[in-house]
């Protein structure tokens, strides 16, 4: 088998190709623009294995993917390739709209030229698994979950734009018979995640004794996964999950922004020791315009019908992370001194 993964220098696409090369017999070819979030570091030691191949291309390139799909014949595409952070689409939309809508409708029609090309064997065995993200739902208040019949509301930019490719992939799957699986995920966390993100940016600052920046109270709450958990999950979804179907996948960790920030404080200094607590650097800001108050995941589905279930809890998740960071200085100290420094990002009305 053969897998076409877009997105795959990203967090989630990296821990995807790295689970499919470790725990599958499976090929992997990864599609990636290598944008301010790709880091082809994080597959550094996988360069040169001979089940794996990397193409340099955009995902808006509709000619690029034509090429690619001929070159490599895959068998299955994986689309996690996507703008992702809430505050940079509120700064800049037009990006998420070009990447992430005009550049899934470009993967789609690669995709299902593709598909239409192939045997009737191989067609019946094509999947398309399109990788979003629960922030499709909008917001939840102190109760309920949201399930796969959620209806949409997104709230930003961001979330509009997801929500518009997941409807693209529905559509070409009703309309042309693309045969399509999709999957709606939790806040993910884990190794190699770009500092931009809540808790790489808290642990950084964490070390270099920077202030920590919590949004409003720190109240809103969010369902946390470890990456590579949900790596596993996006693979049972490709190779077990039900043609026309959506899953949600959530880690069972509600946790306030403050208790996570505060976690990552306490597990710091028992890991590197300072002078003063971490917890001394916690500064709240003004909140994010429109700030989703609470996302919280019911993923009875995924669990009864393709076995699956998160295995890390978040405290030793956290720890497992953390711990990562302060051994991989390395992979993170280029991207602070060069492409992201921690500065504030969201703030435009």
């Amino acid at each position: 088998m053969k897998v076409l993964v877009t997105g795959g220098c990203g967090f989630i696409g990296s821990a995807v190709v790295r689970h499919v090369l470790e725990s599958t017999d499976a090929q992997v070819v990864n599609v990636d623009a290598l944008t301010y979030a790709a880091n082809p570091a994080s597959l550094a030691d996988r360069a040169d294995d001979p089940r794996y191949a990397f193409e340099q291309v955009d995902i808006r390139d509709g000619a690029a993917l034509e090429r690619v799909f001929r070159a490599h014949d895959p068998d299955a595409v994986m689309h996690l390739a996507a703008e992702s952070h809430v505050d940079r689409s509120i700064d800049g939309p037009a990006d998420f709209i070009d990447t992430n809508i005009v550049g899934t409708y470009q993967l789609l029609e690669a995709a299902r030229t593709h598909w239409k090309g192939l045997t009737p064997e191989r067609q019946a065995a094509f999947r398309f698994h399109h990788v979003s993200t629960d922030e499709v739902f909008g917001t939840l208040g102190e109760t309920g979950l949201f399930t796969e019949e959620t209806p949409y509301a997104p709230n930003s930019p961001y979330s509009a734009s997801k929500a518009g490719s997941d409807h693209l992939v529905r559509a070409w799957h009703h309309t042309y018979g693309l045969p399509v699986v999709s999957s709606n995920c939790s806040n993910n966390y884990g190794p190699r995640q770009f500092p931009e993100k809540l808790i790489p940016l808290m642990i950084l600052n964490g070390l270099d004794g920077k202030p920590l920046p919590v949004y409003g109270k720190g109240e809103n709450v969010r369902d946390w996964l470890h990456v590579e958990d949900h790596a596993r999950a996006l693979w049972l979804v490709l190779t077990t999950g039900r043609v026309g179907e959506s899953y949600n996948v959530g880690g069972d960790s509600e946790k306030r922004n403050i208790e996570v920030v505060e976690t990552i404080c306490d597990t710091l200094d028992a890991l590197r020791p300072a002078e003063r607590p971490r917890r001394d650097l916690i500064t709240y800001v003004t909140d994010r315009p429109g700030h989703d108050f609470r996302y919280a995941i019911d993923a009875t589905k995924i669990k009864r019908e393709l076995g699956w279930a998160p295995t890390h809890d978040f405290a030793g998740g956290i720890r497992q992370t953390v711990d990562w960071y302060l051994n991989n200085e390395a992979w993170w100290r280029p991207l602070r001194a060069s492409v992201y420094d921690g500065q504030r990002l969201g703030t435009k009305k």
